[in-house]
């Protein structure tokens, strides 16, 4: 009878929440999903790509290129992927502060659209600089994304699902870097005659959010301490969580707009300069910089350099490294199921790779220093992805054996964001993203 009682209050919870489900799928879509397609993807057209930029230069002027200035163009477009999302990164919270969350997705998904045509003309037009332009805006627009989707999917979501809807996240970045994998095939669109549509391919993700995203509500937090409107709170309320009595977390949203009210929240120079926050900022600039450097981002960008220095055959390669994605995968959506059945302590104290790392980040920042903290992580996430994509080609070439120690997913951590203000959970969620992301390939 219990069990009975249990599958008939799974399955009304399902149908309650039905328009809440469809919105997470839609988000991610075009929230993280990019973000980890773009890191994996690259890796398969490299050898075209450089046979192209070579081509094309001895088409212009007669004369092949050496091939270490090859290397640097190709490393240049790998990286100048993270100085996009960097000035992505910088911009997005200003910019969803003044014209909201939905809005901006939605321009973003106009610049993942540009820039898929730049990609997918670049070797009509016989000019290896569209690839790197497009390489450019997919940075910005993941940069948007990738700080957009956790906040969005922590705002409309009811705490009882929280933890939930915030590991979601982490599952789409983990799909997308497997889709980038699969397709990335030679036998699908990693051919020498397809790459270019194999890069533009992140357009349609974007396309798919573009045209349905505006049919979901704005979150209902936005709706009810940004804009005053209680009636279109409770409006998006009913059409995400279903018919029901929801004056509770009503009633939550309107404290924690009092909180924001009554709290000053510190800017990035402020921050800095606050003499208090130096060793935690000095321990803030540790701790990512360690996570860049633990390998795992170089063996995504580069795996057919990192396997084939390993003495692995060509034509493998590319199996190898979707065997890699789809560990990863895997583990990703374990992680997510463990909290249904476990602790969350226990699944945070014994995960799969940095683990106290989140919570370092959550609690050594008081409340009105966290979003301006939260922005330099950011900051030193995306330039450190830069960083690491000029140099590690250089360290391939000058020490062919040293090859980086790889680094598991790091299981999606729910507890900072169920726990954090509704001010300050936004950035929370988006850290926890990043330095999820971090760990598992990012």
């Amino acid at each position: 009878t219990n069990k009975k009682l249990m599958e008939h209050f799974i399955f009304a919870s399902q149908v309650q929440f039905r328009g809440l489900f469809q919105m997470i799928l839609v988000l991610g879509i075009g929230g993280s999903f990019p973000y980890g397609f773009h890191i994996s993807v690259i890796n398969y057209p490299s050898v075209h790509i450089r046979k192209f930029i070579n081509e094309t230069w001895i088409e212009r002027h007669g004369s092949p290129l050496h091939p270490e200035t090859i290397m640097l163009l190709w490393s240049f477009i790998v990286s100048v992927y993270g100085i996009g999302g960097f000035l992505g990164s910088i911009c997005c919270g200003y910019l969803t502060t003044k014209y909201r969350k939905k809005k901006c997705q939605m321009c973003t998904n106009l610049i993942m659209l540009v820039a898929a045509l730049f990609m997918a003309f670049s070797k009509t037009a016989k000019s290896f600089e569209m690839i790197l332009v497009g390489r450019f805006l997919y940075g910005i627009g993941t940069g948007f994304s990738l700080n957009i989707h956790p906040q969005y999917v922590g705002e409309i979501s009811p705490k009882k699902l929280r933890g939930f809807t915030n590991s979601t996240v982490a599952v789409f970045l983990t799909l997308g870097k497997l889709t980038g994998q699969v397709i990335g095939l030679r036998e699908i669109l990693g051919s020498e005659a397809l790459w270019p549509w194999l890069l533009a391919s992140s357009g349609l993700s974007a396309l798919v959010q573009l045209v349905t995203l505006p049919f979901f509500p704005d979150s209902p937090s936005y709706l009810l301490i940004q804009k005053g409107n209680e009636e279109a709170c409770r409006k998006a309320i009913r059409k995400l969580w279903g018919e029901g009595d929801h004056q509770a977390e009503i009633d939550d949203i309107m404290k924690e707009k009092v909180t924001m009210t009554s709290t000053k929240t510190l800017r990035v120079l402020e921050v800095i300069k606050e003499r208090s926050l130096r060793w935690q900022l000095y321990i803030l600039m540790t701790v990512m910089t360690t996570l860049q450097l633990c390998g795992i981002n170089a063996i995504y960008f580069y795996s057919f350099e990192v396997f084939h220095t390993a003495k692995f055959e060509e034509y493998l390669i590319p199996y190898v490294s979707l065997g890699v994605g789809l560990c990863e995968c895997l583990s990703s959506i374990l992680c997510v199921s463990l909290f249904r059945y476990t602790y969350t302590w226990f699944v945070f104290c014994f995960s799969f790779s940095a683990g106290a790392t989140i919570s370092i980040m959550v609690e050594i920042f008081s409340q009105s220093f966290r979003p301006s903290a939260f922005l330099i992580v950011g900051c030193i996430n995306w330039m450190g992805l830069f960083v690491l994509g000029m140099i590690f080609p250089l360290i391939v070439v000058s020490d062919s054996n040293w090859i980086p120690p790889s680094s598991l997913q790091l299981c999606p951590n729910s507890k900072p964001a169920q726990e954090s203000p509704r001010p300050v959970r936004g950035t929370a969620v988006g850290l926890r993203s990043n330095v999820a992301s971090k760990n598992s390939g990012v």
